[in-house]
């Protein structure tokens, strides 16, 4: 049996939660060791595996964002972050220990709660052709991809992950303009450190890529590489989730966004709620906070 607090994998636990509670029937005891609290169960190990598959190419922040689990708790945490250099020495000499206590940055994670209330009509879900877990796992996936996506952009951190486009907490002003055009845009990447541009990323929505894809230099030169779909050698990341006024494109290193998960997703069936309808209501629940943790590392264009 695979319990990482995370997941569980037994044949058992995979069968009650999706042949028995997912199907509005009775719960077994074999459910008991994935109960969070408030009657919700944590997916099996596979299952929380594919969620986790499609979570990833439905949130772009999934992929260039740090990713990390804490301890299943409601309570707040400090992250920190600090510049630490490496020194050279002779293998004799003692080691230079610095007091870098201060030198920590250090944020708060909180526990939000992101939700969602699905129903099915019992019929379908009683087919036995019908895949329910690829179903909903799929469903869960988009629904809270799509979510997930708005908030590290334009969360307010009430409630909700702090987005890097917040005024407070978020990304910096790297360049402000009234027209987009090739000059802002490069002085937008050069408005970054280095050491945040080597693995920076691009992000934008469809309208503004749509103006960038045909920008040119004076002597005709494309500012966005149509082989490799780059910018200044950078890759590119389209999210309608990004606005077309204020701050339209950002840019810099993402890892310095960090998404911490506090409890596994879970779920459960709802059957009082909608048992008129001859319908069974899913509720499911994701449990994390995200915030930029190195506001220096990205840098947003202004457009006014």
């Amino acid at each position: 049996m695979k319990y990482d607090k995370f997941t569980i994998e037994t044949t058992s636990y995979n069968n009650s939660f999706w042949n028995e509670m997912m199907k509005g029937h009775n719960k077994s005891e074999v459910l008991n060791k994935g109960n969070i609290g408030s009657e919700m169960f944590v997916l099996p190990y596979d299952s929380n595996k594919k969620y986790n598959d499609i979570i990833n190419d439905e949130c772009i922040f999934r992929k260039i964002a740090t990713n990390l689990k804490a301890k299943e708790s409601d309570n707040t945490i400090l992250v920190s972050d600090s510049d630490d250099t490496a020194e050279w020495s002779q293998s004799n000499d003692p080691q230079n220990i610095k007091n870098v206590v201060n030198n920590f940055t250090r944020k708060k994670m909180e526990c939000h709660t992101l939700s969602i209330i699905s129903r099915m009509d019992s019929d379908i879900i009683e087919d036995e052709k019908f895949d329910i877990e690829d179903y909903l796992i799929k469903h869960f996936a988009k629904s809270f991809g799509k979510a997930e996506e708005n908030a590290f952009i334009n969360g307010t951190g009430i409630k909700m992950p702090t987005g890097i486009l917040n005024n407070t907490d978020g990304a910096e002003i790297g360049a402000t303009t009234t027209e987009l055009t090739f000059d802002n845009v490069i002085s937008l990447y050069f408005s970054v450190k280095p050491e945040y541009r080597t693995k920076g990323s691009w992000l934008m929505n469809d309208e503004v890529a749509k103006t960038l894809y045909t920008l040119k230099d004076a002597d005709g030169n494309y500012l966005w590489n149509h082989n490799t779909n780059t910018i200044m050698g950078r890759p590119v990341y389209i999210t309608n989730a990004m606005p077309s006024t204020g701050k339209i494109i950002a840019f810099g290193d993402f890892s310095y966004y960090w998404v911490v998960t506090r409890k596994p997703i879970s779920a459960r069936a709802i059957n009082e709620l909608f048992i008129a309808n001859q319908q069974i209501g899913y509720l499911a629940s994701e449990y994390f906070d995200g915030k930029l943790i190195r506001t220096e590392a990205i840098k947003v264009l202004q457009l006014n």
